[in-house]
């Protein structure tokens, strides 16, 4: 929790501002009771009303002014709070933005997710208790106690039982409550992670009639938590009663005992009436310290969790001397390229060696699991290779910064992602400054076009989350359109018509070919007659090319490539 005092820094002066409200706030109440016992003894034993009336009107206008700084306080404190809230969130963002997929791997989406959200609300809460709270508590317990002190010393002998067993109370739960409040965080990830995995993949639940096991394994996680939560509620609830108890013990102790001083004559009725409302200050502090002890440990976890990400060191950085790459345009090769996923026992992809020119169509095919997508991956380096080295326009991808080198790369992922917006918008990702004319001629080159004049508000058409209203066809034309909006120097197609018909794929195929005459292209593909074309295929097997070169030169020379050809076409069609 200290390390992300650091963003409150900005928002010291209303800090600050809080404090000295709270201050003047604590000193009003403080000065209440002593008003109070002052009418008692001197103006109700004496009969004296104008006394009472004067007195009664100070204490009007005392509370009046404590409320005005309660207010304020109020308003100040939740304003830093919120900020200083904005600014963790934005932090752990643009941290997130900055990762690897590796590091997306190891930390996981679904706890990303409650990091960003649930984790900094805690926080946040906290934060706005602890400017509330731990600041005005012990102001008000030792104002109160010195307050009492001044009414009669012996009668304070009565807190010597007292606050020790409300401390003991207090550092019992906080020790208790601590490790129940991390689990509980860690179990809010395993909702979360169960909840998004049953949104994203209810069509093959529903498909499978999953459906009632789906309900049993979200039940089961949320027992979980509701069990934790329980536990964690129980003493929550236990510390109340107990705090009351105390505290009216405390009050039975203080009226037993001064009854008998003041039969003695050693204290005032107005006095007494003082010392209970001082009591009260006392025990009212050490409640709101307890208050502030059960949310502590729960945002303490909390906190670790965002410092996690914050601290966590991106794998992939930007070089301090990065090369421009300016003296080539489109070039790609990969020298003796090995890259393993961490902690898997071989290499995805081993030993692999090709160039790709401008002007050349470059197709990898290979049968599943050959690590087809995981060669393409590096080339905009979402992964930092073991050895060798991934030259782009003749300099090491590891020797420019991410921005320059993603700049030139025009990249149609396996899986066709689309943003909530217009279709417009959507292709205009690729470039944000696109023109009008840009957006349809990329329409009409993916062969979007047509779907997209038949909408009815047409390249205005909103886009639901996630592309749910549009089929996979059309998700990939509008991925291949905001590629080709770019305009950039390297094509990167991963496998990206599969979901395409053979009619729209040599349509689009053949307009592609027009389109990207000056750039490098390469192509991942299931299909034979997508790749046939190319100037160059490549053949994967187990992480390892086996083959390079045209289409009849591999299917006369290469078993992998015949075995992948005889198995998509008929004898007609291969001779």
């Amino acid at each position: 929790m200290l390390k992300l005092i650091r963003f409150l820094k900005p928002y010291a002066g209303f800090a600050a501002a809080v404090l000295v409200l709270i201050f003047f706030q604590t000193m009003a109440e403080l000065y209440l009771p002593t008003l109070m016992s002052d009418i008692v003894d001197k103006g109700i034993y004496n009969g004296d009303t104008s006394y009472i009336i004067k007195i009664g009107g100070f204490m009007l206008l005392v509370a009046a002014g404590s409320g005005i700084c309660t207010i304020l306080a109020s308003y100040l404190s939740s304003k830093a709070a919120s900020a200083f809230g904005r600014d963790i969130r934005r932090e752990l963002f643009i941290k997130g933005e900055s990762f690897s997929l590796h590091e997306f791997d190891k930390v996981g989406t679904s706890s990303m997710i409650t990091r960003t959200t649930n984790d900094i609300t805690q926080v946040q809460q906290v934060t706005i208790m602890m400017m509330r709270f731990m600041i005005g508590a012990p102001i008000m317990a030792i104002g109160g106690f010195i307050m009492a002190l001044s009414k009669d010393r012996k009668l304070t002998l009565v807190f010597a039982v007292s606050i020790p067993v409300l401390i003991m109370l207090i550092v019992i739960v906080a020790k208790k409550a601590m490790p129940l409040f991390k689990s509980m965080q860690v179990k809010i990830d395993k909702i979360n992670g169960v909840l998004r995995e049953n949104l994203t993949g209810i069509r093959v639940i529903r498909a499978f009639n999953r459906i009632d096991d789906e309900k049993r394994r979200f039940n089961e996680a949320s027992l979980d938590l509701t069990e934790t939560a329980i536990k964690v509620n129980k003493m929550m609830a236990f510390v109340m009663p107990v705090m009351m108890l105390v505290m009216n013990f405390t009050s039975i102790a203080i009226i037993w005992f001064g009854g008998k001083r003041i039969d003695l004559g050693e204290m005032q009725v107005g006095d007494m009436m003082a010392f209970i409302q001082y009591a009260m200050h006392i025990m009212f502090s050490f409640l709101m310290v307890a208050m502030m002890f059960v949310m502590i440990p729960r945002a303490e976890a909390s906190a670790v969790r965002i410092n996690e990400i914050l601290e966590m060191e991106p794998e992939i950085v930007d070089p301090e001397s990065p090369n421009k790459a300016d003296r080539e345009r489109g070039y790609v090769e990969f020298r003796n390229v090995t890259f393993s996923y961490p902690g898997a026992e071989q290499p995805a992809i081993e030993n692999i060696s090709f160039s790709a020119k401008p002007g050349e169509t470059t197709a990898i095919i290979g049968g599943t699991g050959s690590g087809k997508s995981t060669l393409i991956s590096l080339i905009p380096r979402f992964y930092d290779i073991q050895s060798g080295s991934i030259l782009v326009d003749g300099v090491d991808v590891r020797e420019m910064t991410q921005e320059n080198l993603r700049s030139k790369i025009g990249f149609v992922p396996q899986k066709a992602v689309l943003f909530t917006g217009t279709i417009a918008d959507n292709i205009r990702y690729g470039k944000e400054e696109a023109s009008d004319e840009e957006v349809r001629h990329a329409a009409e080159v993916s062969q979007s076009a047509d779907f997209i004049s038949k909408m009815k508000e047409g390249y205005d058409s909103l886009i639901s989350q996630g592309g749910n209203n549009v089929s996979g066809g059309q998700k990939q034309r509008l991925s291949i359109a905001r590629a080709l909006v770019r305009k950039p120097e390297i094509y990167i197609f991963d496998d990206s018509f599969s979901a395409l018909d053979f009619k729209t794929d040599a349509k689009l195929r053949k307009a592609l070919k027009s389109e990207t005459k000056d750039a490098t292209v390469i192509i991942v593909a299931q299909r034979v007659s997508t790749v046939m074309d190319a100037d160059r295929i490549i053949v994967l097997d187990e992480g390892k090319i086996v083959g390079i070169g045209k289409h009849k030169e591999l299917l006369q020379n290469n078993e992998v490539y015949r075995e992948i050809v005889s198995s998509q076409l008929s004898e007609e069609e291969l001779a």
